[in-house]
């Protein structure tokens, strides 16, 4: 169900709209901080492929033993409330993740940020749909721009201490203490009200009188492939946050600095995917976007798979980026829409089980990479691709009418 047209958003609808904004824009910063600077961590501590990619694999673990507590911590806090501490603590665990002296350690920060990441992804979400019930039309992909925004932020402000020589923990130190003042800020301009008050939100389960529990199997089916095209949004934007800059500098024999920029390229062309797809969205519906989207991952990096070039798997991970743009927010948009579950469940599900493709890339394109090859691990990325064309079919199609309003 696309969002329910209104009076139009108010001041204070806007002011929300750039809180979540910003919040949207710290979590993206936060962790792209630390992503360029995975190869001196996996340096210093002596990491082969195969335990580096387990070591990684302990954020999204993190995540997905904490995200069903995530909708617990909406509730109880409200959702801006627990977007803000969940960024705070997401911090302190990405830099503790810098300082780690150990294998064990640094699996530990991982995990509390992986915790806290997935609370801060829930929350700011459930409060972004409520603003964008508030405006009418979708604005959902705007705020993930934002995020891709941040990530690009923090990938080039690693990328300016690696360059300069800053140490990691003094580069880590500044970037959470930026972020979680720009986060505390953005929270006097959250939406009034508790997120349980859903009396302003149409579409949800209460506002549309289903009764919980009334679960039908097209439902569940609809869940589980909204689910696997999050896993497969999940993967590709794990290939570059995790291998991008190791494939580049290790594979491709690319310098430090330049290597960095793969990550960089994947998370500033899904920006510019992001900031074009409530318009496309609006147009040519969900279905639409995210098939062309599954087409051009599937096609932009099985290319520079195949003819591995420095420029040319920049552009790929750029590819990557572009494809996968909308398909995050439009899985959470349409679960969070279906009817027969309460309100915010869809979401925190399929929030929750997303996270298992950022569980699951690592190891297995590490054990690939040890076995045969960075390369070949790389073939996930284009395989998911193809699984998203396929499964685009339960997203919403071009609408018929035009809304009023």
């Amino acid at each position: 169900m696309p969002p329910i047209p209104g009076p139009g958003p108010q001041p204070a609808d806007r002011r929300a709209r750039a809180a979540v904004a910003a919040m949207f824009l710290t979590n993206g910063a936060l962790f792209a901080n630390l992503v360029p600077r995975y190869p001196e961590i996996k340096a210093a501590l002596d990491l082969d492929n195969t335990v580096y990619g387990l070591a990684v694999a302990a954020f999204p673990a993190g995540a997905i033993i904490a995200g069903l507590g995530a909708g617990f911590m909406v509730r109880r806090l409200g959702s801006a409330q627990a977007a803000v501490a969940g960024t705070i603590l997401t911090g302190l665990g990405v830099l503790a993740a810098g300082l780690a002296p150990s294998f064990g350690l640094l699996v530990l920060a991982l995990l509390l940020g992986g915790a806290m990441d997935a609370v801060t992804d829930v929350a700011q979400n459930a409060h972004g749909l409520r603003v964008q019930r508030r405006y009418g039309r979708s604005i959902i992909n705007g705020f993930h721009a934002v995020w891709s925004v941040g990530a690009v932020l923090g990938g080039s402000m690693a990328a300016g201490a690696i360059a300069i020589g800053l140490p990691l923990g003094v580069h880590l130190g500044i970037s959470t203490t930026i972020f979680a003042i720009v986060a505390l800020v953005a929270l006097r301009f959250r939406l009034p009200g508790r997120d349980s008050d859903l009396e302003d939100t149409p579409g949800t389960a209460a506002a549309a009188g289903v009764r919980a529990g009334a679960l039908s199997p097209r439902t569940v089916a609809i869940v589980a492939a909204l689910v696997l095209i999050a896993i497969g949004g999940a993967l590709v934007e794990d290939a570059g946050s995790s291998w991008a800059t190791l494939y580049l500098s290790g594979s491709l024999g690319a310098p430090a600095a330049l290597a960095a920029t793969g990550f960089v390229a994947l998370v500033g062309a899904q920006f510019v995917g992001r900031m074009l797809g409530d318009r496309m969205v609006d147009r040519f519906g969900q279905r639409t976007v995210a098939r062309g989207g599954g087409v051009i991952i599937a096609l932009g990096m099985g290319l520079a798979l195949a003819v591995p070039t420095v420029p040319g798997t920049i552009i790929g991970f750029a590819a990557v980026g572009l494809g996968s743009a909308t398909l995050v927010p439009a899985a959470m948009h349409e679960a969070d829409e279906l009817p027969g579950l309460r309100a915010g469940t869809g979401l925190t599900i399929v929030s929750w089980l997303m996270r298992l493709g950022f569980l699951a890339s690592p190891p297995l394109v590490g054990v690939v990479a040890d076995a045969v090859g960075l390369r070949y691990g790389l073939l996930v990325v284009p395989a998911a691709g193809l699984l998203i064309v396929l499964l685009a079919g339960v997203l919403q199609p071009r609408p018929t009418t035009s809304s009023p309003g």
